[in-house]
């Protein structure tokens, strides 16, 4: 086994966690506004395909809520374990946005067994789909808290610092600083888009194999059309991140764009590698594109990472983060909207292996794409834990045996994810949904 010091293994068990429960909790966001999404439209166009999509998601959207709980507890004890000094100097100011996540979750919780239990039990197919909006405002209201808890690291404000003690609370500033509008916005549509991709992906597949039943191509339809959307949202909310990192966070836009020297009309650096001389090899450079970026503005000066002491700067390898972060947001932006207009302008080649394959491939590189981005923002913002205020190395523990727990809890993750991967593939393989919409509507004389 390898020997870590404490703070090291702290970081990796922290992140190997994060890295897992990410999975779980983009679909825990994303997949409730899918569900009601597809209800909404079974009732409006008196269609039970769409409606049978939104039971069949929610029952497979349970077990990933199972263990999205095993792994985000897990998040929440490693605070107080392996960062006892962050927590004794911010837990008082967090504190607020901890709470309210967990009050969103168990809001989400109990209406989401609510729904479960009632299909079928209304009249009414409308006061059923009423029980799921709890649902997605639970679940992206859970997704806003702990963000600003992210948020609160990477810009701290609402309260004072008197020699290493935080006085003066303000939970509520603290909660609604200036990095909240962007990280909150950009982590919640994201998760919609990557989990409109998962379940897209999934429909394409079955297309693919030759299975063609209208279910599925109603799925990859309604998926596909929320993913444009998504994506559409996520690239407007990718620009205004860039400028909220000039104004606030300038050495991490710096490093993210292998940006050395401050000036004007700065080019946008793509690609490419960095030698140990920092000279920048085989990168695609796109004149004014950073100052555009950072300030709206061509001629606009952007700040370079000679205006920093290297110390105080974060690793350069997070430029190839970004660059996979985004050219993964526009490869599905990209291939939504190719299933959009080919859907309309050539309905032949709708469901051509080509891009079922494009979809497909769109259902994992979602979920890469959400952890780049958090990889990038959590090593982007060192060596700070708390922004210009606490290194990550004064926030973690000295208790020894920490990479004993790093490595049990590997053994966990692996436990969890191949049993909800063998849970998921049983439940669906043994009740296709051709035979679940016969059982349910066609014996009913309810076909459309």
């Amino acid at each position: 086994m390898f020997d870590l010091d404490p703070a090291t293994a702290s970081r990796i068990l922290t992140a190997t966690t994060l890295g897992f429960h990410i999975i779980f909790a983009t679909i825990g966001v994303g997949i409730p506004l899918l569900i009601a999404l597809a209800e909404w439209t079974g009732l409006r166009k008196n269609d039970p395909h769409y409606t049978l999509l939104a039971r069949r998601w929610a029952r497979g959207f349970v077990i990933t809520v199972a263990v999205g709980v095993v792994t985000g507890t897990s998040i929440g004890l490693q605070l107080s374990l392996l960062w006892p000094n962050f927590m004794e100097l911010a837990g008082q100011t967090i504190s607020l946005p901890l709470f309210m996540e967990t009050f969103a979750f168990f809001f989400e919780a109990i209406f989401l067994g609510i729904y479960l239990y009632t299909w079928d039990r209304f009249r009414s197919g409308w006061k059923h789909f009423i029980l799921i909006i709890p649902v997605v405002i639970g679940a992206s209201f859970s997704a806003f808290f702990i963000t600003t808890v992210n948020a609160f690291m990477n810009q701290p404000q609402g309260f004072e610092l008197v020699n290493g003690v935080i006085t003066n609370i303000n939970p509520l500033v603290a909660m609604f600083n200036p990095a909240t509008p962007t990280k909150t916005a950009h982590v919640i549509v994201t998760c919609y888009l990557a989990s409109a991709f998962v379940l897209g992906a999934i429909a394409a597949f079955k297309i693919m194999r030759g299975n063609k039943n209208v279910y599925h191509k109603k799925a990859l339809k309604l998926t596909m059309v929320s993913a444009f959307v998504f994506a559409s949202a996520t690239a407007l909310i990718g620009d205004l991140s860039g400028k909220y990192l000039a104004e606030y966070q300038p050495e991490k836009l710096a490093a993210a764009e292998w940006h050395f020297e401050t000036e004007s009309e700065a080019p946008l650096i793509v690609g490419g590698w960095l030698s140990e001389n920092q000279q920048v090899s085989g990168a695609l450079e796109i004149p004014y594109a950073l100052s555009i970026l950072a300030h709206s503005d061509p001629t606009a000066e952007v700040t370079g990472l000679d205006a920093f002491q290297p110390e105080n700067t974060p690793p350069l390898y997070i430029h190839y983060l970004f660059d996979g972060m985004v050219a993964l947001g526009i490869y599905m932006l990209v291939v939504s909207l190719l299933y959009l207009l080919i859907s309309k302008w050539k309905p032949a080649w709708q469901y051509s292996k080509w891009l079922m394959r494009a979809i497909i491939l769109g259902g994992p590189l979602g979920i890469l794409a959400i952890e780049f981005g958090w990889i990038f923002a959590e090593i982007g913002r060192q060596p700070w834990i708390l922004y210009r205020i606490m290194r990550t190395q004064e926030g973690a523990t000295t208790a020894e045996n920490v990479d004993l727990m790093l490595y049990l809890f590997i053994l966990l993750y692996a436990v969890l994810g191949i049993t909800v991967t063998v849970v998921l593939r049983k439940m669906f393989k043994d009740n296709p949904a051709a035979h679940e919409f016969e059982r349910r509507y066609e014996k009913r004389g309810d076909e459309s």
